[in-house]
């Protein structure tokens, strides 16, 4: 399993890159799974219902389990390595995209727009840009924000590499 954090500022495109990606990098055969951080507190379960309650009374993890899917919440203590996480959840899958996760050791796709800022977010791990900044690390490979199936390629060179 193969790692790739996609990194970026905030509204310069990583989700929408990702989300285009994920069809794309099926289609050539590759099982992928996504980890997204966030600094924001989100729901993460129903308050009231079963899993929520057992997590109340005190279980370090709670799994609900439907006929389609499952949602797993666990305890965790930071900082969160995106790596740790895929090689304990997804280690059934060919790669991992990781939104965020920039300070990560892992190598790191930088998506960078003038639009948004023209100062990246990393040098360490940084294989790649996706930007519309042609200055900005020249020696990396560049991709157009809408040039996919490119960066798909890219990606797909790394994994199988």
């Amino acid at each position: 399993m193969k790692l790739i954090a996609i990194v970026g500022p905030s509204g310069s495109g990583k989700t929408t890159l990702i989300e285009k990606l994920l069809p794309v990098l099926n289609r050539a055969g590759l099982k992928v799974a996504t980890i997204k951080h966030t600094h924001h507190q989100v729901p993460l379960d129903t308050p009231g219902k079963d899993s929520w309650r057992f997590k109340q009374a005190g279980a370090v993890a709670s799994m609900l389990v439907t006929p389609q899917a499952l949602q797993l919440v666990v305890d965790m203590s930071a900082p969160h390595d995106p790596l740790l996480l895929a090689q304990r959840y997804f280690s059934d899958v060919d790669l991992v995209l990781a939104e965020s996760f920039s300070q990560a050791d892992c190598p790191k796709i930088e998506v960078l727009r003038a639009a948004c800022s023209i100062v990246p977010r990393c040098n360490e791990g940084l294989v790649a840009l996706v930007t519309d900044v042609a200055t900005v690390h020249p020696y990396l490979p560049h991709f157009v924000p809408d040039d996919v199936d490119n960066i798909a390629q890219f990606i797909l060179a790394q994994v199988r590499g």
